[in-house]
């Protein structure tokens, strides 16, 4: 043990004298950085969408797209959502598309025909429940694959009734504007369009005809998938 103690202690003797004085300078070898290789000039150019939609539309009418061929939309205006619609539906598909003011929608038009979906859009400038009826006696009923409203609130209740004949087993009737600026949680005395989105609400919520999701998009939208 006393030798073993007496070589330790010379090692460490041996160290000390060979410690260099003042700070001890460390060199580090500087770490190799690769990058990617810099895109080619086509992979940087990317092809622009034929029509630029908010993307939760545009998602959503893909996938009802993917599986439906028609379409009953009320409440046209600009023809803006048509289009939508119709970018959707595959090359055999056709939109029914209502408005009783003839100006917004014509000034669609020419959207429409730039984008190539014009000939799926059957714009019918008159009444919407004129429209529904005609499409009723012409023994449509049970051919639409999806309908949307988002016409006059005080009809409403009978657009949604006659939609409803209109699609098949398995349709989706797409019923926008629903939560109504959150106005249909206390209606206000006189207020009749909020009366008739309430109602509505309420007939749909008890319709043992459909199977209901309300997604709080917009202005709240409901969509009714029949039995």
């Amino acid at each position: 043990m006393m030798l073993h103690t007496a070589s330790c202690r010379q090692c460490r003797d041996q160290v000390e004298s060979e410690r260099p004085e003042g700070p001890i300078a460390v060199q580090v070898a500087p770490a190799l950085v690769t990058f990617p290789p810099p895109p080619s000039a086509n992979a940087m150019i990317q092809p622009m969408p034929r029509l630029s939609v908010p993307a939760a539309l545009a998602l959503g009418s893909a996938a009802l797209g993917a599986a439906f061929a028609t379409g009953l939309f009320l409440g046209t205006f600009t023809g803006y959502s048509a289009l939508a619609l119709a970018l959707a539906l595959p090359p055999t598909g056709h939109v029914v598309t209502c408005e009783v003011n003839p100006g917004p929608p014509e000034l669609g038009r020419p959207l429409w025909r730039q984008a190539e979906e014009e000939h799926k859009i059957d714009l019918r400038l008159k009444p919407a429940l004129d429209t529904l009826d005609e499409l009723l006696d012409a023994g449509e009923a049970g051919t639409f694959d999806m309908a949307v409203v988002d016409a006059d609130k005080e009809n409403c209740t009978a657009y949604y009734e006659r939609c409803l004949q209109l699609l098949r087993p398995g349709g989706v009737l797409a019923v926008l504007s629903v939560l109504w600026r959150g106005k249909v949680l206390q209606p206000q005395p006189g207020d009749l369009e909020t009366e008739c989105v309430r109602n509505l609400n309420e007939r749909i919520l008890r319709d043992a005809r459909v199977h209901i999701s309300l997604l709080p998009l917009g202005d709240g939208l409901t969509l009714a998938f029949k039995i």
